[in-house]
């Protein structure tokens, strides 16, 4: 690879890391190329981005990166595969589910909203992290909880008043 090809990876890792909210770096090294393919549609119908990278390139793409990663960029040693996702928790649901059948992918790090974990306990973790949608739903729930409750109250309270009007009104 010559030393201009080098350069344009290292801007389009850049661009990437830059564009990507949610990014883990993970081991696939072992897996054959039937498991690789399966990783790759795994993560492909998740709408995740699976590359492999060279540590030397991700490691420039992150220091030139105007995020801070702290202390990701030690866990760039051996085979490097970077998966970058619009959702927390999707790159640790397919590693999560991936390892059913298989020893790999091992997470290595994952840089999820400024947060950072190393380490391929934190897996169960990021797994379980919700995503925006996933809140936000929880949130309208919430909020429409009440709100129903009101409508019905408001709903019931106004038959048994009506029935109460009538009652009297019949009376007289």
């Amino acid at each position: 690879m010559t030393r201009e090809e080098k350069s344009q990876v290292i801007q389009d890792l850049t661009a990437q890391l830059a564009e990507t909210s949610n990014i883990y770096l993970a081991d696939i090294s072992g897996l054959n190329a039937e498991d690789t393919s399966k990783l790759r549609r795994a993560c492909f119908k998740a709408n995740i981005k699976l590359m492999v990278v060279k540590n030397t390139l991700l490691g420039k793409a992150m220091s030139s990166s105007d995020k801070e990663f702290g202390e990701l960029a030690d866990t760039l040693k051996g085979n490097t595969s970077i998966m970058l996702s619009e959702t927390g928790n999707g790159p640790a649901k397919v590693i999560k589910d991936f390892r059913k059948k298989n020893e790999k992918p091992v997470l290595k790090g994952a840089y999820v909203e400024e947060a950072i974990y190393v380490g391929d306990e934190y897996l169960e973790t990021l797994s379980n992290i919700k995503s925006k949608e996933e809140v936000i739903g929880d949130i309208i729930g919430l909020l429409q909880s009440p709100a129903k409750n009101v409508v019905s109250a408001l709903k019931s309270g106004g038959s048994k008043l009506s029935g109460i009007l009538k009652t009297l009104s019949e009376k007289e």
